[in-house]
């Protein structure tokens, strides 16, 4: 391994890759903590340390900027607003038909995608910046009643407001630009690696918070825990079931085509990491239209008001988790059946004479393909509502802090994109040494 890391940087053009993707990394952790104008920075500071418990998609959304949303900083929107733009534009290859050419069209109609998830994500950073200063303004982005003592903003005008938003997206767009910059030049795929850059920023703040409320015994107990559960992430991850193809021969002139053997690859978790970032979505609606009717002083409460802060705002709640389970378990098994189509492989099979041995083409094997995928779904699914339901099961056993650092969408994103990036170093070093980092 170390002489493998040598090698790295050893070798000019992987090392320069190295450094410039650590240099963006470096600028997007900058820019996290610089505070947009008009901000009140340390009456900011003095409401997080104040109001530590985050939760539904205001947690989700904060972990992926890493915890710039609620500094309010220039990067406050970090990459969510791409990649929503991007599940959006994947989503709407089912609705719109010129997208799903685009997509079959190679090169040049991807091309075409990228910019209008391009433009879509500049068009969401505007309607998400405009939302949190909305809220900002009000005094209840940290959950609180409005009252003075969080009010964020130093002024209150019209221009001020403006001034923020188009802080805000002109700093979404700069990191969408640094992303593209470190998949072309750098290592990895670079909105991943700005993810897990974010995320990976608050494990150390998320671990101390541990040590100190808990003391050294639960501190050393979670990080054994996390070491297991990373270990589980990384085999489910890596778990894939491997469908058969023979390719039939073809002889053109003196040559002969095809006969080989190979196989689809069908991972146990298709879906990645988005039906928990679905299911967060929609669970945290109902709690922003009640956070939205709150009573004036004097007034009682409604009663769905109550109801929804009593079962629908906090992860520890029965209801809460149930619900989440389930969104999770529906949401994967509708992800899959919209990213693969046994359909459309069934048919680029028998364009290019293959078929799965003892399956006869066409619609048997879509059929076959339709039944492995939904045995494989299922488990993969459970695992996703598991893995996600870690952190609200470790409020309720030891009382931590609710961003457990072991669980939940960081786990699993943190180990993916570890994987991908180490494969692709690895892959890298053999074409230039014969011998990667991993054996």
């Amino acid at each position: 391994m170390i002489s493998a890391i040598r090698r790295i940087f050893r070798t000019p053009d992987l090392r320069n890759k190295l450094g410039f993707t650590l240099a963006i990394i470096a600028l997007f952790r900058l820019g996290s903590y610089v505070p947009a104008p008009f901000v009140n920075f340390e009456n900011v500071q003095l409401c997080l340390t104040a109001n530590q418990q985050t939760s539904g998609l205001y947690e989700m959304v904060n972990m992926l900027s890493g915890g710039a949303l609620l500094q309010l900083s220039i990067f406050a929107l970090g990459i969510m607003p791409y990649i929503t733009a991007s599940i959006i534009v994947q989503l709407l290859r089912v609705v719109i038909p010129h997208f799903e050419t685009l997509h079959k069209e190679g090169q040049a109609g991807q091309s075409k995608l990228t910019q209008y998830t391009r433009y879509l994500t500049i068009g969401l950073a505007i309607l998400q910046s405009t939302t949190l200063v909305t809220v900002a303004r009000s005094g209840l982005l940290f959950g609180s009643s409005g009252d003075a003592a969080c009010q964020n903003l130093v002024s209150q005008e019209w221009y001020a407001v403006i001034m923020i938003i188009l802080t805000m997206t002109a700093g979404t767009g700069l990191v969408m630009w640094m992303a593209e910059l470190v998949t072309e030049r750098g290592v990895g795929n670079g909105m991943s690696l700005l993810i897990f850059t974010s995320i990976a920023a608050q494990f150390p703040a998320s671990l101390w918070s541990i040590q100190q409320t808990k003391g050294w015994e639960i501190f050393f107990m979670v990080i054994a825990v996390g070491v297991v559960i990373i270990g589980l992430v990384v085999f489910v991850e890596q778990s894939q079931r491997r469908i058969p193809v023979q390719y039939a021969k073809r002889v053109v002139g003196r040559r002969t085509y095809g006969g080989n053997l190979t196989y689809i690859p069908i991972k146990v978790n298709m879906a990645g990491v988005v039906p928990v970032i679905f299911a967060s979505s929609l669970l945290y609606l109902p709690a922003l239209i009640a956070q939205f009717n709150q009573p004036a002083v004097g007034e009682q409460p409604k009663e769905w008001v109550v109801w929804i802060s009593n079962n629908l705002t906090q992860g520890n709640q029965p209801l809460y988790m149930l619900m989440y389970f389930l969104l999770i378990i529906g949401f994967a098994f509708f992800y899959v059946a919209i990213t693969f189509n046994p359909q459309e492989v069934s048919d680029d099979m028998k364009k290019y004479g293959g078929f799965i041995p003892g399956i006869r083409a066409g619609r048997p094997t879509a059929e076959y393909l339709d039944y492995v995928l939904t045995r494989i779904t299922f488990p993969g699914s459970m695992y996703l509502g598991v893995i996600a339901l870690i952190p609200f099961i470790a409020l309720a056993l030891v009382n931590a802090n609710q961003n457990f650092p072991f669980g939940g969408a960081s786990i699993l994103i943190i180990v993916g994109v570890g994987l991908e990036t180490v494969k692709q170093i690895d892959a890298q070093l053999q074409q230039r040494h014969y011998e990667g980092l991993l054996k």
